[in-house]
This record gives structure tokens, sequence and C-alpha cells, in this order.
């Protein structure tokens, strides 16, 4: 799928397991650095979220990558386990939950994602305050 299907996918994935507004747009834009930055586009992300949603969420925009590799690290001779780091930070938890219930899943060509348009009144109302 692509970046935006993807990120659709992750979002509407968010959106439909109850997770609140600002999740829901860090699950948007987690990826928004992407074609910029792709070793650190979370750092990208974060960088942009940060003034306008909460530590938790700009904290799993930044860590996401780290995380996910626990899902195809070992395929390339990685340490999936390496967010074990984090084992003791407040978001630990969050972010693995983030991973694994909604940006790992999130590569579907035939999911019914919601349209852009449907996130975008939240984008505005949350990156405007």
């Amino acid at each position: 799928v692509s970046r935006l299907e993807h990120s659709l996918q992750t979002a509407t994935l968010a959106e439909r397991d109850g997770a609140d507004p600002e999740m829901v747009v860090t699950a948007l834009l987690h990826d928004i650095g992407d074609g910029l930055a792709p070793w650190n586009h979370g750092a990208m992300a974060a960088a942009i979220l940060q003034p306008y949603l909460r530590e938790e969420c700009v904290w799993i925009a930044s860590h996401h990558g780290l995380f996910q590799k626990y899902h195809y690290a070992h395929h390339l001779g990685g340490d999936r386990h390496e967010r074990e780091q984090y084992r003791d930070h407040p978001h630990y938890d969050a972010c693995c939950y983030f991973c694994d219930a909604w940006d790992q899943a999130a590569f579907d060509p035939d999911y019914d994602s919601l349209p852009l348009e449907h996130f975008a009144p939240r984008v505005r109302q949350l990156l405007t305050r």
C-alpha cells in the first residue's frame, strides 16, 4: 500500500478501536517524515506534533520505528527485542499497542480505510489550538 493508505489504515484502525482524537491524529501522522528522513522519521514526526499533542502521543511518534522493528528485525539479522531498553518507560505499553494493533496491521490493500476528508477536521482542530 502507499504511504498515504498506510497512514489512513493506521488512523482508521485506531479510531475503530476507540482511540481518543489525539491518538488518532498521531496514527494518521506517525510516518509524516518518512519521505524526507526514512531513518529517523519518527523524530521528525514527533517534532512536528510536539507543540500540539500530549507527551504520550509525541513519545509514541518518536519511538514507533524502533518498536515496529519487533515485527521484522529478526528476519534481517537484527534484534527484534531492541525496544526492551524502554521496558520501564511509562509509555512503553502504549507504544507496543500502537505498533502491534494499528501500525503493523495497516498494510492491507483490501482494508476499508476512512478517507482523508474524514480526519481533516480533527487534524485542523488539534493542530491549530
